[in-house]
């Protein structure tokens, strides 16, 4: 089974997707925002492109473990998905320093403010995806949460 990685953003939706295996993670690519239905109608398409089986969703909480302020927007989207794709199952994931980590990894690498944009969104949901697979091959609980329930 294939599982696709979120990275949700006011502008961007990063997108990652696993291998069969679910053992790595790779960048798929982005779904610049227009409207509710636009995006979930792009989400519903890659999910069938890829015959996704699951979805990791990236939860931006604080360093100290409470809800960021992005946390209402995310259980919304998330609540949007789960309505719109329900024969899918969608876990919550903390994605603490996701987009840190994946802007020092292109300024180490040299990529241009350019391409840099819709980038970092495609690798922060590559690093949201790739801890969730980690800590699920190390046989950690995981499983779907509702919105607001944070990540397992």
């Amino acid at each position: 089974m294939r599982i696709l990685g979120i990275d949700y953003g006011d502008k961007r939706i990063g997108l990652a997707l696993s291998d069969e295996l679910e053992v790595t993670a790779r960048g798929l690519g982005v779904i610049e925002r227009k409207s509710k239905k636009a995006d979930l109608d792009a989400l519903a398409a890659v999910v069938a492109e890829h015959a996704v089986g699951a979805i990791v969703v990236g939860y931006p909480l604080r360093l100290d473990g409470s809800a960021g302020i992005q946390c209402g927007k995310v259980d919304r989207f998330i609540a949007a998905v789960r309505e719109s794709i329900p024969a899918v199952p969608v876990t919550v994931w903390d994605e603490t320093l996701s987009t840190k980590e994946a802007e020092g990894l292109m300024r180490q690498t040299g990529v241009n403010r350019k391409r840099k944009r819709g980038l970092v969104d495609r690798i922060a949901a590559a690093f949201i995806l790739q801890d969730y697979l980690d800590k699920k091959s190390r046989h950690a609980p995981v499983g779907p949460a509702g919105p607001g329930d944070g990540p397992p």
